[in-house]
């Protein structure tokens, strides 16, 4: 029986070759020799804290769906010769992955059984990578590799073995291991056979394969118990102790800690997905990505015009409804609360992507709240309960100062743009103040507080505060580029500007500042991060909370907060980030390290006018619909 092929995840229906994904991604094709040539590598590397049970590594043949299905795979044994099943030499044992190759291995030929077991991550629509995978070697290929685990030598990392008499109850621990519903599930049987022969139905792989005592220690048992509850702490231990795990990300063995902590993110994510049905007020040029991030084991949302019909579908499923946060009509809310659909507001996230959005390029991170906007204060958001109530935890706080440290090392800022050095030099003896300028029509300005809405405006009162000062102004890269307005007119600026910072990337005017002023721009939060003197105008998430200036204070926000907790809630707790590479949910860390690696598209080559104008339209367009 043929297991599904790898980039459909249980789907029969595959892509031809040459073809793209839902989200753009081109397909994989039937044979990639970079991704079997990655699969098929040496590792003699044993698991920190292990050694090595033998001198050279042990020849492992892998069949092809495997390789295609689990392109880490030699992350999970480090400690195995990996080669093609054709190519393997006689005698040489056979991985087996069910889920991929099929339920029923040849039989007469030792095997090395693998199965995700209980810590199986959430598919993402046609996304997924084995986070775990429990080890078992079998003689013949007629047992589960979970059973095996549960039944074998493992009395060192559990402190008791399973008795002759007690394969019911491990065949519960089995069903349950393998998704199935403790006591009535399909792994019954194969856990009373398992127990109840005589001794252990096959012998221990090498003691290197099987985990590290680290691994079973305390705080990896707390972790394996969250991910899953209903096992009891006896099939857990043995469960981990024949068990690998392997960042899906850098592709290399990591702890069971750290794997089953991304697992927990994981399902959380997915699990918010699933909840969301429908969706609304998305542009044409996002519908593919945004489907692809808002995609569960249930698929993506369904994507309607009209807002009207969004909420009739999500109500009649009992799920919510996903609105771009720029374009929800004024009423949609209310709409939403009559009809008893509870509606998730996306946005872009603090750091977006290499590049723009108005030149197609695809935000990996977004934030969805279903509080609100995190830039309107006429209510509170999720980010702003974060901020109000959140408890910090001291490791979280030392998280978010490396996280801090990393972003200004690399000059990593919302759109990463490239770019020269800014090409002058503040005269000697004046301080420099840094205005960044906004797109005059886009919600955040329009929704973001305070009374000074446009940019001659907040040149005008930034130039009142310090006439002295050198004043840089920085436009904002979407009105640089034609797509948006807020432009200033050349004399207002020769008249209230002393340079003005076009064509270059905001990252390096931050060192020259001695202060920046903002309306509600991100750039005041990135400015935070370095350490400058910030004055607000608005009402930005990141204002009254101690950390900056405010022209227009917000009386609710009374907490005062240190800048590793802002960073905390804003850049960890808050967005979601998705790896270019994978295409599935990853850490704040690992996006970070892809910025490095990625460059921003060209754009379309359009005349400045009919940019600006199609702009316009795309956007008045998307809005009209959804408040229909």
């Amino acid at each position: 029986m043929r297991g599904p092929e790898p980039w459909s995840c249980g789907s029969s229906k595959k892509p031809a070759r040459g073809k793209q994904l839902s989200d753009g991604t081109p397909a994989p094709p039937r044979h990639n020799p970079g991704v079997l040539n990655q699969v098929f590598t040496s590792g003699a590397v044993a698991p920190m804290g292990a050694t090595p049970a033998v001198a050279l590594p042990l020849p492992l043949a892998v069949p092809r769906a495997l390789a295609r299905a689990v392109p880490h795979l030699a992350a999970f044994l480090p400690d195995w010769h990996l080669v093609p099943l054709r190519q393997a030499p006689p005698g040489a044992r056979l991985a087996w992955l069910a889920a991929v190759c099929g339920a029923h291995p040849p039989r007469g030929r030792p095997l090395l059984l693998l199965s995700e077991g209980p810590w199986r991550a959430p598919r993402f629509g046609q996304r997924w990578r084995a986070l775990g995978l429990v080890l078992a070697a079998s003689p013949d290929g007629l047992h589960d590799p979970v059973a095996l685990a549960l039944a074998g030598p493992m009395a060192r990392f559990a402190g008791a073995t399973f008795g002759a008499g007690e394969g019911a109850a491990r065949g519960a621990a089995v069903g349950a291991a393998r998704g199935g519903t403790p006591g009535n599930s399909p792994g019954n049987a194969a856990g009373n056979a398992a127990g109840n022969a005589a001794g252990t139905a096959a012998a221990a792989i090498p003691a290197a394969t099987l985990g590290t005592a680290r691994d079973a220690g305390a705080e990896a048992l707390a972790a394996a118990r969250q991910a899953a509850p209903e096992l009891p702490a006896e099939a857990l231990a043995r469960l981990l102790a024949a068990s690998r795990f392997a960042d899906p990300f850098r592709a290399q063995p990591c702890s069971a800690v750290a794997a089953l902590a991304l697992l927990a993110e994981w399902r959380a994510a997915e699990a918010a997905n699933r909840r969301i049905v429908a969706a609304t007020g998305l542009e044409v040029f996002k519908l593919a990505r945004m489907q692809a991030r808002l995609a569960s084991e249930a698929g993506p949302p369904r994507v309607f015009q009209r807002g009207s019909a969004a909420l009739r579908f999500a109500a009649a499923r009992g799920g919510s409804v996903a609105v771009w946060a720029a374009a929800m009509p004024a009423g949609l809310p209310a709409r939403a609360a009559a009809a008893g659909v509870p509606l998730v507001q996306v946005e872009d996230g603090f750091i977006r992507s290499a590049g723009l959005g108005v030149q197609l390029a695809p935000a990996q991170s977004l934030v969805l709240d279903a509080a609100g906007a995190h830039f309107d204060p006429a209510r509170p958001s999720e980010l702003e309960r974060l901020l109000a109530e959140g408890d910090f935890s001291p490791a979280l706080l030392a998280r978010a100062a490396r996280l801090r440290r990393r972003l200004v090392q690399a000059g990593i800022t919302k759109y990463n743009l490239a770019g020269s050095a800014p090409g002058f030099l503040p005269p000697p003896g004046r301080r420099v103040m840094l205005v960044c300028g906004q797109v005059e029509d886009d919600a955040s300005l329009r929704r973001g507080g305070g009374t000074v809405r446009t940019n001659q405006d907040l040149l005008r009162a930034a130039r009142r505060t310090d006439p002295d000062a050198f004043l840089v102004y920085k436009p904002h890269p979407d009105v640089e580029a034609g797509m948006r307005r807020g432009a200033v007119r050349p004399e207002a600026l020769a008249v209230m500007a002393d340079h003005v910072a076009s064509g270059v990337p905001i990252a390096p005017l931050y060192a020259l500042a001695d202060e920046v002023q903002v309306m509600s721009s991100l750039a005041g939060f990135e400015a935070l991060l370095r350490g400058k003197r910030v004055v607000c105008w608005g009402q930005p998430f990141f204002a009254g909370w101690g950390l900056t200036e405010d022209m227009a204070p917000l009386p609710r926000r009374r907490r005062r907060l240190g800048l590793d907790e802002m960073v905390a809630a804003a850049l960890i707790l808050y967005p979601r980030y998705w790896d270019p590479v994978t295409g599935l949910p990853c850490p704040v860390e690992v996006f970070c390290e892809r910025l490095a690696a990625m460059q921003a598209p060209a754009g379309p080559r359009l005349p400045e006018g009919l940019r600006r104008r199609v702009a316009r339209a795309s956007g008045g367009w998307t809005a009209w619909w959804a408040a229909r």
